[in-house]
């Protein structure tokens, strides 16, 4: 403690050479930590405004640029076929998405049709009413959940609106559930139509034919979802008697992976920066260093002389380095966090309409790392010199 007292009473003896001689590490801390808290801040937040979308679910559909995509149609038995034949999977839906004119007494509105089932791929949670039931599915009823949209366009009075009647085109359906309303941002991905129907109730109604666009399936373990996808692949090619079609995928974890992959790449080329001017930093507090060893070489000459041993004269001296670096550092922490919080606020909240928390025990492990390397590098030979005059010659020291 005597030594972090002594230290930080030099320091303050000579702030404006403290401050200029740690400019480079704020810089360097302040731009790694601004970005870092940025990249995990916009990939909660776009995870979280995705949060319509199943985390155990994901999508295949055929790829369309292929030269048989007719061949490599997903049929309405293949899913059926996969969910018998493949481990893992708890359900398997067509994906699909018809525009109708849809009416509430004299309101009229065109919207998107989709299908769903009990385990829903649409996770947005319910503001009324309730989910579908496995009977539901089974009889294909003609009942629908709507989207806070919907509700708000054609029940501009409030209330619940469950138990009332909606029509798709010549359709009657019995509204049993209302969604919450999104997140209010630019991303706002629910991944479901404005109306959302048992999707037996939309096979019967809407598909022509036997082929859907896409396949949606649940997989019971999250994890497991790039094998499934593999596998499920795999089963549509020997249903088809092809192993020659192609297939593509979409899952949450893609898009998220996509964002923190874009991050991690902005987050490291800024953490070349700031290795650079680490070492400039570095550098500059070596020479201010090796210059307060000039300047109180007299003093470590008196010290010595009246019994401080080699190893307490580093002791001073390296502290007085860490102690530099580690203010510097703590400053461009500050001023990084500062930075990511703003922009959070202002930008990434309008964007996705949801902050994700700030990690501010990456941001603070990153800081001291800097300080740590930054004191250890270029505050140990300025220490170990003052630790090395020989009191005689330092006491003549002019």
């Amino acid at each position: 403690m005597m030594y972090v007292s002594e230290a930080w009473r030099v320091l303050m003896a000579n702030m404006a050479r403290s401050l200029l001689t740690v400019t480079g590490l704020i810089i360097g801390v302040g731009a790694v930590v601004a970005i870092l808290v940025l990249g995990k801040s916009m990939a909660g937040a776009v995870d979280a405004s995705l949060g319509g979308f199943a985390d155990s679910s994901f999508i295949i559909y055929p790829n369309p640029t292929q030269s048989d995509v007719a061949t490599a149609a997903i049929r309405l038995r293949d899913l059926t076929a996969v969910k018998a034949t493949v481990p893992g999977i708890m359900d398997a839906q067509p994906l699909g998405f018809h525009s109708d004119l849809v009416r509430v007494g004299y309101a009229q509105v065109r919207y998107e049709i989709s299908p769903d089932g009990p385990i829903p791929f649409n996770t947005t949670p319910l503001h009324y009413g309730r989910l579908f039931t496995d009977n539901d599915v089974a009889a294909a009823a003609h009942v629908c959940i709507i989207s806070n949209a919907v509700y708000q366009r054609l029940f501009p009075n409030g209330g619940d609106p469950t138990g009332n009647n909606l029509y798709a085109g010549a359709q009657r359906y019995v509204i049993v559930g209302v969604l919450q309303p999104p997140h209010h941002g630019f991303i706002n991905a629910t991944f479901s139509g404005d109306i959302i129907i048992p999707w037996t109730t939309y096979v019967d109604t809407y598909v022509r034919g036997s082929t859907v666009f896409a396949g949606r399936f649940i997989a019971d373990n999250p994890a497991s979802i790039p094998s499934l996808e593999v596998a499920v692949m795999n089963e549509l090619r020997t249903l088809r008697g092809s192993s020659t079609i192609e297939y593509e995928t979409f899952d949450k974890t893609q898009i998220t992976q996509g964002i923190n992959g874009v991050f991690n790449a902005m987050t490291l080329v800024v953490a070349l920066i700031g290795a650079v001017s680490l070492v400039v930093a570095g550098i500059g507090i070596m020479n201010i260093m090796l210059v307060s060893v000039a300047e109180r070489t007299r003093e470590i000459g008196v010290r010595k002389a009246i019994g401080a041993r080699a190893g307490q004269i580093l002791a001073q001296f390296f502290v007085e380095s860490l102690l530099l670096c580690g203010s510097g550092c703590g400053i461009g922490l500050g001023i990084g966090l500062v930075i990511g919080q703003v922009v959070n606020q202002v930008a990434i909240v309008k964007i996705t309409g949801s902050i994700a928390p700030i990690p501010w025990l990456t941001a603070v492990l990153v800081a001291a790392a800097f300080a740590v390397v930054a004191a250890l590098a270029f505050g140990t030979y300025p220490a170990y010199r003052a630790s090395r005059l020989d009191p005689i010659e330092a006491l003549r020291y002019e």
